[in-house]
């Protein structure tokens, strides 16, 4: 049972959340850290995505059968009800919600309704419909650092505007926002691309499903990660971070750009595979430096 609610919640990817959500509270945080907000904070967010993977996979019990990959997964299987599943994501979504306008702020609670909807309600049913569900997808991917980085704010002031839309577009909102969107695009590029004979059979519609060759997915790839590389002087222009963070920024973006295009040269699984865990390890590293780097 314990691993059937690992991963009907999935942990591995809600870990994620987690880490990003905790990196965008650090960068912001005020001094003297308040530990019980950073806990509220990041107990809200990641209760909320447990929330949303229960309903995705609630939404994607057929597809989900059809796949090898998948089929084992506790609602496909069985294993778990649909009722019970749809009522430990309804508990988890809405204490989250509840939780963090309570004890954090109403713009963590906000944008941690905006993934929600976004992730449920345009990227879940687009991925039966169009290959652009990827850019949506990214986008509810970014928004958790986005959570962590308004929850350090704190409470507004009793005088202050309800929504402090400004802590949004400040230099560390948006370079934390476009790191997670760039970077989640050539992870799932490859991913889509090495298994788009089972996303068929699911009936999901993927930029790799006609794509055999590879020809528009290593493009697409291949584009992202120079964006990504991009990136890593935008916090340094800022002079949000310390000018020495352009040298491993940039060989982190180097490394990524060179695999993605091996990746557009072979067109190969092996390529691919490489490429894919790449992105596994150039997140932790590029957080772990903006971190040290930060001002």
């Amino acid at each position: 049972m314990l691993k059937d609610l690992l991963v009907l919640t999935k942990f591995r990817l809600s870990a994620l959340v987690i880490v990003t959500t905790f990196v965008g509270f650090w960068l912001r945080r005020q001094q003297p850290l308040d530990g019980w907000l950073l806990f509220h904070t990041l107990l809200g967010s990641t209760l909320a995505a447990f929330g949303a993977a229960v309903f995705n996979q609630l939404m994607e019990v057929e597809p989900d059968s059809r796949m090898v990959r998948t089929a084992d997964r506790p609602l496909p299987s069985g294993r778990i009800s649909t009722p019970a599943a749809f009522g430990l994501g309804w508990v988890l979504s809405s204490f989250a919600l509840i939780h963090l306008s309570a004890k954090v702020n109403v713009e963590a609670a906000g944008l941690t309704a905006a993934t929600l909807a976004t992730y449920l309600f345009i990227y879940t049913p687009l991925k039966q419909a169009s290959a652009a569900n990827t850019l949506v997808g990214a986008v509810s991917g970014a928004l958790p650092p986005l959570i962590g980085w308004a929850g350090a704010a704190g409470p507004s002031a009793a005088t202050g505007s309800y929504f402090r839309w400004e802590l949004l577009i400040e230099p560390g909102a948006i370079y934390l926002f476009a790191l997670l969107f760039f970077w989640q695009l050539p992870h799932f590029l490859a991913i889509n691309w090495m298994y788009r004979d089972e996303y068929q059979r699911g009936g999901f519609v993927m930029l790799a499903n006609d794509d055999d060759k590879g020809a528009k997915t290593s493009l697409h790839a291949l584009g992202y990660a120079i964006a990504t590389l991009m990136l890593m002087f935008y916090p340094v222009m800022m002079k949000v971070a310390s000018v020495w963070f352009l040298l491993p920024g940039v060989a982190l973006g180097g490394w990524l750009c060179w695999l993605a295009w091996k990746f557009r040269q072979l067109r190969d699984r092996p390529s691919a595979r490489k490429l894919f865990f790449c992105t596994l390890a150039y997140l932790p590293l590029v957080l772990i430096f903006t971190v040290l780097a930060w001002k």
